[in-house]
């Protein structure tokens, strides 16, 4: 039977009387990571990480109707327009920035202009599309990982699949959704490998659409297993087969999950990449036990019997752990969560909060919440 303990509310009250606090600060900026306790800001506004702050108070807002969370995301859509007006820089990630922004306000209220924002985000995802090699083009910068940017793709774009799903729902127009289902095809095929792990960046050649080599990234080692693009997986899976219903999807999410789940420690936080040799002091990354907790959550949604209480519960064990043992709950520091990894391997970020990694754990609790 599945069951959502107290501890979920008391995290949940903690959660909000946090962001009462925090928000006065942050305002309408958008933090990314933090230094010394305290959130840096982006000020360039087509960045990845700018529609988690925003859509972390949209669902805190969602449950608490507290106006000044809504004031600040509805100020935030607002500045992200220079982006979505300027182009040239936004890349695969618009799905991050516009799904749980515009969409989500849409989603919510009805706003025409926040659902015009999101088919323009839409738009731009399936202008990246190579049809060659069924894939959409990662990042707009040359020379990344020595590898020709216009052949590569991330396994962070199936977080980013949603928004085209969306589009088709929205539209009526089944191109979007034509592009996620070769894109999900083309990462299940490239990216998720026989044991559940998965490889972070692959390259592609960009008019024959031939596989040319798999790139490290920000993982380990080409054959390692950085732990947040594991839980893209595992989440990006999940959400692909709730739009498709192709058991494929459902299956894949399940490999990786089952892979995420054996390699994780005794408390339940991933470390920053499964496959490094792992001491006492190795770092972890809470934001990839975020966002795999919210991963297995959509998972166990779409099964039953036994394989939807093991997701459940590990889902509610890794949450529980990170609330317990992660938390920034009697301290001054911005982040609601410890224990984030940026980029290891350019010693970037270790051990701060990061900004995805609060919007994911708050997804967590309130789908937890909401859980039947």
């Amino acid at each position: 039977m599945l069951s959502v303990n107290k501890w979920v509310y008391n995290a949940w009250e903690d959660v909000i009387n946090k962001i009462k606090k925090t928000s006065v600060n942050i305002g309408n900026r958008f933090p990314s990571m933090s230094v010394n306790g305290k959130y840096s800001y982006t000020e360039d506004t087509w960045r990845w990480v700018t529609g988690f702050w925003p859509g972390l108070l949209w669902l805190l807002y969602e449950d608490t109707k507290y106006k000044p969370f809504k004031e600040i995301a509805l100020s935030c859509e607002k500045i992200m327009d220079q982006s979505l007006k300027e182009y040239t820089n936004l890349h695969h990630d618009v799905g991050f920035m516009w799904m749980l922004t515009s969409i989500k306000h849409y989603k919510m209220t009805g706003n025409l202009e926040s659902r015009r924002r999101g088919l323009i985000a839409a738009s731009y995802l399936s202008s990246r599309f190579n049809c060659a090699g069924n894939f959409l083009v990662a990042w707009n910068t040359k020379n990344i990982n020595r590898a020709d940017n216009r052949g590569l793709s991330i396994i962070d774009s199936m977080m980013n699949l949603p928004i085209l799903f969306w589009a088709t729902e929205e539209s009526g127009d089944p191109r979007f959704s034509h592009f996620a289902k070769a894109h999900a095809a083309t990462v299940l095929k490239y990216f998720i490998r026989d044991d559940g792990s998965v490889n972070h960046m692959v390259e592609f050649n960009p008019y024959t659409g031939e596989m040319i080599r798999v790139h490290s990234g920000q993982g380990h080692s080409i054959t390692s297993a950085w732990s947040r693009g594991t839980s893209w997986a595992l989440y990006g899976m999940a959400l692909a087969y709730k739009y498709t219903k192709d058991n494929k999807y459902l299956e894949a999410s399940k490999k990786v999950a089952d892979f995420f789940i054996r390699e994780l420690p005794e408390d339940s936080v991933p470390h920053w990449d499964f496959k490094v040799p792992r001491e006492k002091d190795t770092p972890r990354d809470t934001s990839a036990g975020a966002c795999a907790a919210c991963g297995l959550l959509e998972l166990s949604q779409h099964l039953n019997g036994k394989d939807k209480l093991k997701y459940f519960n590990k889902a509610q064990s890794i949450v529980k752990s990170m609330y317990e043992n992660y938390g920034n709950w009697d301290n001054k520091n911005d982040g609601l969560l410890r224990g984030g990894t940026f980029n290891y391997p350019k010693g970037l970020g270790i051990d701060v909060s990061l900004i995805y990694g609060d919007y994911y754990f708050v997804e967590a609790l309130a789908r937890l919440k909401a859980y039947k």
